[in-house]
């Protein structure tokens, strides 16, 4: 049974980072590359490639420029990259400037596990989703093998992978929060829940894909607590007993979220009988969140549980992030806050580069994994 992990951590980050390869006497892994799979949780730049790009302020704090990412800087995905001493991943949807000899990124913003013409999704969703994103890796892997072996070798070679090191590289794949977003939109409470079994079949089919593609190692995070996040929680007015969670989130969302959560744990734990040479971490990111949001101001983001740096968001009204708006008769402009790292969300929707820093230090020693591997060992398959 899934077991929501709430664990009250008082080192400092970089002790646990620095710890974090203590968890197990297993030897390091020696990954060539990441490849990436997700939603605007992980997208370095895919669905701006595709379509159209962020403007200001997006990226200002350490790209100090639009970067193509959903924050002020840099997201989980890119602190994995950081820490396995690799590369930030290049989105395989950007042909310019990209290079892609340590891994690539299939992840878009928008982008659901369960296909987008899906009767009960609302328009708007990534046309990318999982399936999408998958066939995307396929055709990477098979052209860029070809061009790497190809018998007149080119210039472009050392941007691509070396092929012997697909079956080496870790596949991460962060992806499911809009499929949940769209159900609570949409559907009827047990209608959610009942969609549920329904898009973990699909999101299996594509891990089974990926095996058979010769993927190996899997880091797979679950969904965060949609229930907390600040665009939601701040229409709220006058809730009825029990609406709310003794931290303000907003209870039945996150029943929703925790369900998918327990039965996708129980649904790896059947895939790694089933893929008898894969190694498959999954990892609570939802209790590495909400433990955020409970802690917010101890751990030093002064602007609370649910401040917004960028945009305004209340009821009635949304200026979201970089545009322009009318509030109460007068135009006003999404811009960011003073200090962007006193504040857990960005957009009222995703993550500052502090907030995500502090959520990869809860991560990647594996204390929130099943089973409980770090990051640096979890090409080790796991006995059951």
């Amino acid at each position: 049974m899934f077991v929501l992990w709430v664990i009250f951590l008082f080192l400092s980050s970089d002790h646990l980072i620095s710890n974090a390869d203590e968890i197990t006497n297993l030897p390091p892994c020696d990954y060539t590359a990441i490849y990436n799979f997700g939603d605007s949780n992980s997208d370095t730049g895919g669905i701006s490639a595709a379509f159209y790009p962020p403007g200001p302020p997006s990226g200002e704090t350490y790209f100090h420029r639009p970067a193509g990412r959903a924050s002020d800087g840099r997201l989980i995905i890119d602190f994995i990259a950081d820490y396995l001493k690799l590369p930030y991943l290049s989105p395989y949807l950007d042909s310019i400037g990209s290079t892609y000899q340590h891994g690539a990124n299939f992840a878009t913003g928008g982008a659901t596990i369960m296909r987008p013409d899906e009767s009960w999704f609302e328009n708007g969703v990534s046309p990318f989703n999982l399936e999408i994103q998958v066939e995307h890796y396929t055709q990477f892997k098979d052209k860029s093998s070809y061009f790497y072996k190809a018998k007149k070798k080119c210039c472009f070679r050392k941007r691509l992978p070396n092929p012997e090191g697909f079956s080496k590289a870790l596949y991460t794949v962060d992806i499911g929060q809009n499929d949940v977003a769209a159900g609570i939109r949409k559907l009827s409470y047990e209608l959610q829940h009942a969609q549920v079994p329904k898009i973990l079949s699909q999101f299996l089919t594509q891990i089974r894909n990926l095996y058979d593609r010769g993927a190996r190692t899997f880091w797979i995070h679950n969904t965060g607590p949609i229930g907390c996040l600040p665009v939601t929680t701040v229409k709220v007015q006058n809730p009825g007993p029990g609406y709310l969670d003794e931290h303000g989130c907003v209870k039945s969302q996150n029943d929703v979220a925790f369900e998918f959560n327990k039965q996708l744990k129980d649904e790896v734990s059947s895939l790694r009988k089933e893929l008898s040479e894969a190694a498959i971490i999954y990892v609570d990111m939802y209790s590495a969140k909400y433990e955020l949001i409970t802690k917010a101001k101890n751990e030093g983001f002064d602007q609370g549980s649910f401040g917004i740096c960028c945009g305004y968001h209340g009821i009635g009204y949304d200026v979201w992030c970089g545009n322009k708006g009318n509030v109460n008769g007068s135009e006003i402009f999404g811009g960011s806050c003073t200090n962007p790292s006193n504040a857990i969300s960005w957009d009222g929707v995703h993550y500052t580069e502090a907030a995500n820093k502090w959520i990869m230090n809860r991560i990647l020693n594996g204390s929130l994994s099943d089973p409980p591997i770090g990051i640096t060992r979890a090409c080790h398959k796991q006995i059951t």
